[in-house]
């Protein structure tokens, strides 16, 4: 019976894809900060409801929403997730479905997540039936922050009783008709780390007399290098990075203090525990060696998205299924993160890139750009991709 609906699933996600695109359009247009969402959770339950799934619940992990559709004969149960939270940028597009909220937009795709999976919803809903287990639809609030809408959710039980899960993620910088999968580490360990220096400031004309704070934050930020360069092996993966430099306030003033953020990408557990290590001992002994002092604090950001293999693979067959052999390409790790990895510790599953990019149309800027954008046709390819992994994920342990 699932097999029909396999065979279904592309027709009619395309009929729906005028709706999909509608829903999308509205997401854009209201955006929402993350842990602030309220009228877009609002909206994703009463569709769910309107679906008469079997169970809605809200406030699930505080913001988010899991829908609930039992299928006509007894499996397994598989989860697919989409987010929904917006970034503090000001929408710089000029398109009709422009964002109404200054300086908030959707400049990750997550408006198109939603919208896809609410798609996915519509049709499966139609043909429980015929479904061998149980879908569970996670609809997840702030990927965006730290800690992430994820781990509240997996905390309030929204990945209770689940087998696996899959989620996509609509991506830019592959154009539209491709599928990116790969089994194993897809996303990076993402941590944040900020420094604190203190020095002795003093005239600008007298350095003999002060610690100058500003030299010992540029020692600090080449010796930080020596991590990757140094003390991890050349076959492993870290970067080290600093992204804010703030000291002083006159041309002529040695800066008492200084503050520097940065970020800390890994793969491995053991290379995120020794860069962190190195990190401590290299600002401590740096500032010390230079007559002053910093402190370190280093926080523990989403782990690595690591994508289980039986999972990749039937992802990837349903990516041949959807796009066809030639376009489904298999992703390099990348340094990004992502709070999708807090499910995958709790289940196995795979994690998706659906191509959106489109140069002709606009959608050729990269995420988190003020004119970011996608070509909305991957909606339905997104949707189709992760309905053929859930059908298939359930058709193979009725099998087994």
């Amino acid at each position: 019976m699932a097999n029909v609906l396999l065979s279904q699933l592309k027709s009619e996600l395309q009929d729906m894809s005028g709706q999909i695109i509608e829903w999308r359009r509205h997401f854009h247009q209201n955006p929402e900060l993350s842990f602030t969402e309220e009228k877009t959770p609002a909206m994703i339950a009463q569709i769910l409801r309107d679906l008469q799934l079997d169970e809605v619940r809200t406030g699930v992990g505080e913001r988010g929403v899991v829908g609930v559709l039992r299928g006509g004969a007894p499996g397994k149960t598989v989860a697919i997730r989409a987010d929904f939270d917006a970034l503090p940028i000001q929408d710089e597009k000029d398109v009709p479905y422009k964002s109404k909220v200054p300086g908030v937009m959707h400049a990750c795709g997550h408006d198109g997540h939603t919208a896809s999976l609410l798609g996915l919803a519509s049709v499966l809903a139609r043909h429980r039936e015929q479904i061998p287990g149980t879908i569970v639809f996670v609809f997840q609030h702030a990927e965006e922050a730290l800690p992430g809408g994820a781990i509240q959710m997996v905390e309030d039980g929204a990945l209770d009783g689940v087998d696996a899960i899959f989620g996509a993620h609509l991506w830019s910088s592959a154009p539209y008709g491709d599928v990116l999968i790969a089994p194993g580490p897809v996303m990076a360990n993402a941590d944040d780390f900020t420094i604190e220096i203190q020095g002795k400031g003093g005239h600008g004309a007298v350095p003999q007399e002060t610690v100058d704070s500003i030299v010992i934050g540029s020692q600090i930020v080449g010796n930080i290098q020596t991590i990757a360069s140094r003390n991890v092996s050349p076959m492993d993966a870290v970067v080290v990075t600093v992204g804010t430099f703030i000291a002083g306030n006159n041309f002529n003033v040695i800066a008492d203090s200084a503050k520097m953020t940065g970020t800390v990408r890994t793969f491995k557990q053991e290379t995120r525990d020794k860069a962190e290590q190195r990190l401590q001992e290299i600002v401590e002994g740096t500032a010390k060696m230079m007559g002053g002092s910093a402190k370190l604090n280093y926080r523990r950001g989403y782990p690595a998205v690591i994508n289980s293999e039986a999972e990749a693979g039937i992802v990837r067959q349903s990516a041949v299924d959807t796009v066809g052999a030639d376009n489904v390409i298999k992703i390099e790790p990348m340094m990004g993160g992502e709070d999708f990895a807090y499910y995958l510790e709790k289940v196995p599953g795979a994690f998706v890139f659906i191509g959106a990019g489109n140069p002709e149309i606009g959608a050729k800027y990269p995420h988190h750009h003020p004119r970011f954008d996608i070509d909305e046709r991957a909606l339905v390819i997104s949707a189709e991709v992760l309905g053929r992994s859930a059908l298939t994920y359930l058709l193979q342990q009725k099998d087994e």
